[in-house]
């Protein structure tokens, strides 16, 4: 089962800054998950992005950043794990690297490649 691992923007919770504990830490974390060909891949996004929205046909686009959203996704990882307690086990290391943050756990669906 493939999960997308969230990190989002919540000006309640800033994440912490990161210092050479946290990175080493990580840095340990990412090679462990790869070695076992659970991260199948990770990234920072773009503050604002471009929003797409379709109505009656007509496609429209505009730019970013967006000032109405209480919470941006800033990072992401998708994994290969059994189920859905092993996706939260893996989220519940990341934050404990981490610290105090927000962030999503979602099932993908669909082909896997």
């Amino acid at each position: 089962m493939r999960f997308l691992l969230l990190v989002n923007n919540d000006p309640q919770l800033p994440l912490a800054a990161p210092d050479e504990r946290m990175y080493a830490e990580m840095g340990a974390f990412v090679e462990e998950l790869s070695k076992q060909g659970v991260l199948l891949a990770t990234g920072g996004l773009e503050q604002g992005g471009t929003r797409v929205r379709s109505v009656g046909g007509e496609v429209t686009f505009t730019d970013g950043p967006f000032t109405e959203a209480k919470e941006v996704v800033m990072s992401f990882a998708l994994v290969d794990v059994r189920d859905r307690a092993e996706a939260i086990e893996l989220s519940r290391r990341f934050w404990r690297i981490v610290g105090d943050g927000v962030g999503e756990i979602r099932q993908v669906f669909g082909p896997e490649s």
